[in-house]
């Protein structure tokens, strides 16, 4: 059986830092109100001449650049994001022109916070069927296009980024698959307690709601996600679940049983990126040395809708 596995990270943030004593000159906020809610203590902010597919593309072409592969030899682009204003061309399309590809198949992949981790199975699906042997996986989003900056209780949380993976085919081994099996679902009755709606767009949230989700109903769900690939939480190298909240992301990995493991805390500065947040994440901890290739690492992504998707992966 042909399975698959990530041989390559990229990520990219526009320059513009936004500190909370910045956001405090903008709305009734403290430096001390966010950390102590949030835990995030910088954002990087995107300016008008920084569009989605731009930063989507900058973080491919590092990946690209990592796994030694030309744009031409992938033969489908993934790209996983909830901000692109247009509804066509396609994020991946603008993505596939700029990094001057041959002819991929381009397909963008709306799921919020969690639409890295689904699109990663994606990848992971068509590969297994056949259908593509070199995949780009791309989670970007520019929050601060869709944040409502009146609104201290949701803007001090918003970031800008991208994060890329490439994903290439390969006979699953001894050492278990490179991208073990996908475990993802939803609450539809529970869908509006993440929204991005309005003209213009707008993101908001019921945040309490959010975290009782999250810290009750997850852990299980993600420890699931370790049991379908084969892998006890207490051997998984690194945890980097969807950047949204320290105070979420903490307890969530407690729970999860992952003692052993690195935690990513990359939320503490670059804010909350939605699909971008777990690529971006990984690729640090990778870039940085802080995961030894060919680690199982955990990926769980959730929000928007109240949909989750996890996958345990071994570290490139």
């Amino acid at each position: 059986m042909t399975g698959s596995r990530v041989v390559a990270l990229g990520h990219y943030q526009p320059a513009r830092v936004l500190t909370n004593d910045d956001l405090a000159a903008m709305v009734d906020t403290s430096d001390e109100w966010i950390t102590s809610r949030v835990g995030i203590r910088t954002r990087h902010v995107g300016g008008p001449d920084e569009p989605v597919d731009e930063m989507a593309a900058y973080a491919g072409a590092k990946a690209l650049a990592a796994a030694g592969l030309e744009p031409a030899e992938v033969d489908l682009v993934l790209v996983a994001t909830s901000t692109a204003i247009d509804r066509s061309p396609s994020m991946s399309a603008r993505v596939a022109a700029r990094l001057g590809m041959g002819s991929p198949a381009v397909m963008d992949i709306n799921v919020v916070c969690s639409g890295f981790t689904h699109a990663l199975a994606t990848a992971d699906h068509a590969i297994r069927a056949g259908a593509a042997e070199r995949v780009l996986v791309i989670g970007a989003d520019k929050m601060a296009d869709i944040a409502d900056w009146t609104d201290r209780s949701t803007c001090v949380l918003l970031g800008d980024g991208a994060g890329a993976a490439v994903v290439v085919a390969e006979p699953d081994g001894a050492a278990g698959p490179g991208i073990g099996p996908v475990l993802w679902g939803s609450v539809p009755e529970m869908g509006n307690a993440v929204r991005i709606e309005g003209t213009p767009p707008r993101f908001a949230q019921e945040g309490q709601s959010v975290y009782r989700w999250a810290t009750t109903q997850l852990p299980p769900i993600a420890r699931k996600v370790c049991e379908k690939a084969g892998v006890a939480p207490e051997d998984l190298g690194a945890v980097v679940l969807h950047q949204a909240n320290l105070r979420i992301i903490e307890p969530v990995a407690r729970k999860i049983g992952a003692v052993n493991a690195v935690i990513a805390r990359d939320v503490v500065d670059s804010g909350n990126t939605s699909a971008a947040s777990i690529p971006m994440a990984l690729s640090k901890l990778v870039e940085r040395g802080e995961v030894h290739s060919g680690a199982p690492v955990l990926l769980f992504g959730f929000g928007g809708n109240l949909s989750y998707a996890g996958q345990v992966i071994r570290c490139p």
